[in-house]
């Protein structure tokens, strides 16, 4: 008896190649109107190469307009620009990955995404450095987290897990609250400690703190995690609280059960926790 050879598609099937997987012409919706996108797949790839559909998102989501319009940043001369200008130019620069008001000045030369975003223009980086010194702390952060817990809320209705997570960053120049703390990469170099709270395997962070690098312990990031969980909802608050071993201590876990939210550290292993592990597991 002879078999027929194995073949990876039968009979009649075809093989598709990835230039025939997407149409020659998209049309894509933004706040400068319906544009059109084709794909070449022998042009290099470019950081803002993708930056229509996320337009398109931000515009049927209704995400993009209400952040601008709710911003607390007024202008009263007739010369300012415009506040969509400021906060359009920001949000490219970000997305652009730069880490400086200076990097601004390259995308000056954009005439396609502003456009797209309904701006008039890139602001130059002294205009935006300026906006955002015009903005008033407290009420920038409310306004920022109101936006982010907005784009997060549907999420929150389902079984959860809120991890919580200390980075350093090491600094160089004068930065406010750049001071020399606990520094494993950079022994010595001043730093921020980030605060992260986010939502585990999702990786979308609900909040994060800047402290000053001498304030990387755990004890630092408690207030913000107890407000941040006094703010959800009881349908919204996450099923556990999950850190590691920094979070393990007794000051953490008792702020956690008054407040009766479930918690799961790793724990240090001294010789009071492995008399206590003995005794309850009779080992």
């Amino acid at each position: 008896m002879v078999l027929p050879p194995n073949t990876t598609h039968p009979e009649g099937g075809t093989i598709t190649s990835a230039k025939s997987q997407f149409p020659a012409n998209i049309a894509v919706d933004t706040y400068g109107g319906k544009v059109h996108i084709e794909w070449d797949a022998d042009a290099p790839v470019t950081p803002l190469g993708q930056l229509p559909f996320f337009i398109q998102f931000l515009k049927l989501g209704g995400r993009f307009d209400p952040w601008v319009k709710d911003c607390p940043l007024t202008y009263f001369s007739n010369n300012a620009p415009e506040k969509v200008d400021v906060l359009g130019s920001l949000f490219l620069s970000i997305l652009s990955g730069h880490k400086r008001y200076s990097h601004i000045t390259s995308l000056i030369a954009d005439n396609v995404n502003p456009s797209l975003l309904g701006m008039n223009k890139v602001v130059s980086e002294d205009s935006a450095r300026r906006a955002v010194k015009k903005i008033e702390e407290e009420r920038g952060v409310q306004w920022m987290q109101n936006h982010l817990y907005d784009s997060c809320q549907p999420l929150l209705r389902t079984p959860w897990i809120l991890d919580v997570d200390t980075t350093i960053k090491p600094l160089y120049g004068h930065q406010e609250q750049a001071v020399k703390g606990y520094n494993p990469q950079k022994p010595g170099r001043p730093s921020h400690t980030y605060h992260t709270y986010m939502m585990a395997n999702l990786r979308l962070v609900l909040d994060v703190e800047v402290k000053a690098g001498d304030q990387s312990h755990s004890s630092y990031s408690l207030p913000g995690l107890i407000s941040l969980i006094k703010g959800l909802g009881e349908d919204e608050k996450p099923e556990f609280v999950r850190g590691d071993i920094g979070w393990g201590t007794d000051t953490v876990m008792k702020e956690l059960e008054e407040i009766d939210q479930p918690y799961l550290f790793k724990l240090k292993k001294s010789n009071n926790a492995m008399k206590l592990i003995y005794k309850h597991h009779g080992l």
